[in-house]
C-alpha cells in the first residue's frame, strides 16, 4: 500500500462549557464575526451542556474504520486530528512522527468541493506540517459526495424518515435537502452548489421521484451585509406551509454526521418553527458510522493503489489531487 497510516481529519468541537467560547474564537479568528454572534452560537452548545457531538462521533468513526480495515486484512493505523480543537492536527502529526509514520492518507469529514469543504483542510495540513519538523507527508483523499458509500446511506436514511411520517402524509411530503451556507464570494462555491444539486437529485429520484424537492441552506454566520447562499431552511419551510404543504422530510445532505449544525439548527430551531406553523417534519439521519460509509473510507484508500473509482450521478469522480489554484482565497 502507498500509505503507512490513515488520518481522520475533522472540524473539532468543545467538550465542556468552559471550552465553548475559546473554541468559537478559534474557529472565527480573523473573520470579523461580531461578538454578539459568537455569544448566540455559544448558546447552541450550552443547550447540549457545552459539549459538541462531533468529537464522540469522530471517536466512533475512527473505531469503526479501524475494525473495517482489520477485518479486511489491512494493517493500517488510524490517527485523528482536528482543525479547530483538541486533538489539534499538529499534535496528531507529532504523534504520527514519533510512531514512525512517513506517509499517510487523510480522510476529511466533509464530502464536497470548495474552499471551506476541501481547500481549507489542505491548508490546515500544510500549516500543521510546517509546525512539526520531519512531519509525515499527508495526501488528502478525494471528495466523495457522489461515492456510493455516501449516497446509499443517505438514501436508506431518507426512506426511513419517510416511513416515520403518518401514512396519510407520506405521499404529499416534500423533500428538503439542507447544506451549510457559505458566502457567495467564497472560492469554489459554484462547484459546491453543483455537487449538492447532483447528489440531491440522485436521492430524490431514488426515494420519492414523484415528489417536489428543493436544496436549501442553513447555519450561516458572519455580517448580515455579506451575501450567502440561500434560501434559508426556515424561510423555505414557511413557504411550503403557506402553499398548503402539510409535511416535509429534511435531509442534511451537506453533512456526514449529526453534529451541532444538525442537532441544533435542524432538530431544535427548524423543528420548533415547523411546530409553530403546523408543518409535520421528519429529519433523515446522516451517514455517521453506517457500515457502507465506513467501507467507503477503505475503498477511497485503496483507490490510491489503483482500485476502481466509483461515482454516481452526472459529475464523475473528482481527481485525487486538486489543481494548485483550485478554490484558493485571493491574497
Amino acid at each position: 500500500m502507498a500509505y503507512d497510516a490513515l488520518l481522520l481529519l475533522s472540524f473539532g468541537g468543545p467538550e465542556g462549557p468552559d471550552e465553548v467560547m475559546p473554541f468559537l474564537e478559534n474557529v472565527t479568528r480573523g473573520r470579523g464575526v461580531p461578538r454578539a454572534r459568537l455569544e448566540a452560537v455559544a448558546e447552541h452548545y450550552h443547550h447540549f451542556g457545552g459539549v459538541s457531538p462531533i468529537n464522540q462521533q469522530c471517536r466512533d468513526l475512527k473505531a469503526a474504520i479501524e475494525a473495517d480495515l482489520t477485518g479486511h486484512g489491512l494493517d493500517v493505523p488510524v490517527y485523528w486530528g482536528n482543525r479547530n480543537w483538541r486533538p489539534f492536527l499538529a499534535d496528531t502529526l507529532r504523534e504520527m512522527k514519533a510512531d514512525g509514520v512517513r506517509r499517510a492518507a487523510a480522510f476529511v469529514t466533509s464530502a464536497y468541493s470548495g474552499y471551506s469543504c476541501c481547500r481549507q483542510y489542505i491548508e490546515d495540513i500544510e500549516r500543521a506540517r510546517a509546525e512539526v519538523d520531519g512531519a509525515p507527508e499527508i495526501d488528502k483523499l478525494r471528495t466523495y459526495f457522489n461515492h456510493p458509500g455516501f449516497v446509499e446511506p443517505v438514501i436508506e436514511n431518507t426512506r426511513a424518515a419517510y416511513a416515520r411520517l403518518p401514512e396519510n402524509l407520506r405521499d404529499e411530503a416534500s423533500l428538503v435537502f439542507t447544506a451549510h451556507s457559505v458566502p457567495m464570494a467564497q472560492p469554489g462555491r459554484e462547484a459546491y452548489v453543483e455537487e449538492l444539486n447532483d447528489v440531491s437529485a440522485l436521492v430524490a429520484a431514488s426515494v420519492a421521484p414523484e415528489r417536489p424537492w428543493a436544496l436549501v441552506y442553513q447555519s450561516r454566520s458572519g455580517p448580515p451585509t455579506v451575501p450567502w447562499l440561500e434560501p434559508d431552511v426556515g424561510d423555505h419551510l414557511e413557504k411550503l406551509r403557506a402553499g398548503g404543504t402539510r409535511a416535509a422530510v429534511i435531509v442534511p445532505i451537506g453533512f456526514v454526521s449529526d453534529h451541532m449544525e444538525v442537532k441544533f439548527d435542524l432538530d431544535v430551531e427548524a423543528a420548533e418553527l415547523a411546530t409553530r406553523i403546523g408543518l409535520r417534519i421528519e429529519r433523515a439521519a446522516t451517514a455517521g458510522t453506517h457500515p457502507r460509509f465506513v467501507a467507503m473510507v477503505r475503498e477511497l484508500l485503496l483507490e490510491r493503489d489503483g482500485a476502481e473509482r466509483p461515482a454516481l450521478g452526472t459529475l464523475g469522480p473528482r481527481p485525487d489531487t486538486c489543481a494548485e489554484t483550485c478554490c484558493r482565497r485571493p491574497a
